[in-house]
C-alpha cells in the first residue's frame, strides 16, 4: 500500500494525472511512477527513548526522526504532561503524524523494540498508528547481525567499530529516575541522547547500506 501522506498538493495532483503502461495513476501504481520520474524514497532514521522496556508499563520519553536531508523531527515529553498524568498521550498522537511524513523509516533493533513499543502506546491511547504496508521499514540491527561478526550488537559498540563518534550523553539510572519525576533537565538530557542515537544510526547506515537490498517490510 502506497503512503500518500508525505506528498504535497502539487505532487499528489501530478501522480493522479499520470498514467503508466498499465493505465493506472501514480498512486495506485506508485512503483511505475517512481521508475518513470526517478523518485527517491523519503527516508527517516528513527529512534525512541522509553521509561520501561514494556509498552504496557512504560511510556515514550522522546522520539527523533532524522531525514536524509538532515532535518530533525524531535519531541520530548514535557514535565507538565507527566505532572498532569497524560504522559505520552499527545506525544504519541504527534508521532503518528510525523512517521507518515516518510516513505521508509530505518531503526536499530526497531523491529523488536521501537516499532512494537510505539504501536502498543498508540493503541493504548486510541491513536491511528500506521497500518500494515503503510510505511516501509528497515532494521539496521538485522544487517549487523547477519553480515558482521562483532562481540556485541549494541549500537554503542557497533558505531565506534565503524569510526562513528561515541555518545556525549550516556544515560544512567539517576537520569531515568529524574525523568519520571518530571525533571526538565533530565528530560532534555534524554532528548539529546536520543538525537545522538539517530545521528549515529544515519552514519552507520551510510557505511553498511551497500551490503544489503532494501526490502518492502512494513513498520
Amino acid at each position: 500500500m502506497f503512503n500518500p501522506f508525505p506528498l504535497n498538493k502539487a505532487e499528489r495532483r501530478k501522480r493522479l494525472e499520470y498514467r503508466c503502461e498499465h493505465r493506472h495513476n501514480g498512486i495506485s501504481h506508485n512503483k511505475c511512477y517512481d521508475r518513470a520520474y526517478d523518485v527517491e524514497e523519503k527516508i527517516g532514521f528513527f529512534d525512541i527513548e522509553t521509561s520501561n522496556l514494556s509498552g504496557d508499563f512504560g511510556v515514550i520519553l522522546s522520539y527523533c526522526i532524522l531525514g536524509n536531508d538532515n532535518k530533525l523531527i524531535k519531541r520530548i515529553i514535557t514535565p507538565e504532561e507527566i505532572k498532569k498524568g497524560i504522559f505520552d498521550k499527545e506525544l504519541t498522537k504527534q508521532l503518528c503524524v510525523d512517521l507518515r511524513k516518510f516513505d521508509r523509516v530505518i531503526g536499530y533493533y526497531s523491529s523488536r523494540f521501537d516499532g512494537p513499543f510505539c504501536r502498543t502506546r498508540c493503541v493504548f491511547w486510541g491513536h491511528d498508528f500506521p497500518l500494515f504496508k503503510e510505511i516501509r521499514h528497515t532494521d539496521a540491527y538485522m544487517l549487523i547481525k547477519h553480515k558482521f561478526n562483532l562481540h556485541s550488537k549494541r549500537l554503542g559498540v557497533v558505531a565506534p567499530f565503524f569510526g562513528i563518534k561515541a555518545k556525549g550523553h550516556p544515560l544512567n539510572p539517576e537520569v531515568w529516575f529524574r525523568c519520571m519525576s518530571g525533571d526538565k533537565k533530565a528530560l532534555e538530557f534524554v532528548g539529546k541522547h536520543n538525537e545522538e542515537d539517530v545521528n549515529s544510526l544515519k552514519q552507520l547506515w551510510e557505511r553498511i547500506e551497500n551490503f544489503t537490498k532494501l526490502q518492502d517490510s512494513s513498520l
